[in-house]
């Protein structure tokens, strides 16, 4: 079973839809229990940092969500989700994450050149397809193409005092985080729900995995 944690920060039906496409059994829910009994456990986020980490909070779903970090079992961090696995995130001030990905979640600079456009800038949030890089072997990659394309929708990047936890990189003005690994956690600041025939491999492959 694989529980998609419901705290009010995800786009949670095409989540599970996506993973049950890749063969999962899903349950949505915001309950402790549910998240404490999870197999797998999948963390969507959209929205602000802070807010998230706040409905986390509120839920009493801090607690679960660390045990079953902290037991092995498998985790995957989504977009904001993602960013939540950083030790801060820098929007509307610092707040504190689940610290599991030493590091911080910082803005694009708005001030990074548009390429070919003299005097222009790229505009945040980055929203479209972009390239992504994967930095070395993981399961979670299997039969994913290097530099394959992944959809992302964000206006903060995670920066891992590691490097060895980052998982796969982009591009968008900057070279920044598109994935992260640690253990029996992977987190991808790209959709892969939004992401065709890559991102249902990528939820296939956490489907199986067994850290």
């Amino acid at each position: 079973m694989i529980t998609v944690i419901d705290y009010g920060s995800g786009n949670l039906r095409s989540v599970a839809k996506a993973l049950e496409a890749a063969g999962a059994t899903v349950r949505i829910s915001g309950e402790a229990t549910d998240v404490r009994q999870a197999g797998h456990l999948v963390l969507p986020g959209v929205g602000a940092f802070a807010d998230c980490r706040h409905n986390l909070e509120a839920a009493d779903l801090i607690e679960p969500v660390l045990t079953h970090m902290q037991v092995g079992k498998p985790f995957l961090g989504i977009c904001v989700g993602m960013q939540l696995l950083f030790g801060e995130g820098h929007e509307f001030g610092i707040h504190p994450g689940l610290d599991r990905i030493p590091g911080r979640v910082i803005p694009f600079s708005k001030t990074m050149p548009a390429p070919g456009l003299t005097g222009r800038h790229l505009k945040t949030p980055h929203m479209g397809w972009n390239r992504v890089h994967q930095t070395g072997p993981h399961p979670l990659w299997r039969d994913i193409p290097q530099d394959g394309h992944f959809y992302f929708v964000h206006s903060y990047h995670g920066v891992a005092d590691d490097p060895g936890m980052v998982a796969a990189v982009s591009d968008y003005g900057t070279t920044f985080t598109a994935a992260v690994a640690n253990g029996n956690l992977f987190g991808t600041q790209f959709h892969p729900e939004k992401s065709q025939s890559a991102g249902l491999r990528l939820l296939k492959n956490f489907v199986e995995w067994r850290p």
